[in-house]
């Protein structure tokens, strides 16, 4: 028997008080912007910088290899949300959030 259930993972953002919900490898962004959530943004492929967050609490991993992150933003916990999804329930700190 197959199990086709997509696990699925909350992000907590945690200046706006808001919670949405990732499926297994969608990004942080899609998964806002299907939930109502605008993270401001413009390349979305990890070059720009513009969605940066940072992740106080839980695992996020990056969809590409080398996003626009130095070693030390990774190790300090930055995010960017536009090519990173989670592996567990995930709390985020960032300004660029605004509800649609």
């Amino acid at each position: 028997m197959t199990d086709n259930t997509t696990r699925r993972h909350q992000v907590r953002l945690l200046k706006q008080g808001w919670t949405f919900e990732v499926q297994e490898n969608q990004t942080i962004l899609n998964a806002a912007q299907e939930a109502g959530i605008r993270f401001v943004s413009s390349c979305r492929n990890g070059s720009c910088r513009t969605c940066l967050c940072l992740v106080k609490s839980g695992r996020v991993r990056h969809l590409i290899e080398w996003p626009s992150l130095s070693f030390d933003e990774k190790d300090d916990g930055y995010a960017l949300a536009c090519v990173a999804t989670i592996d567990s329930d995930v709390e985020i700190e960032t300004d660029q959030a605004f509800l649609f």
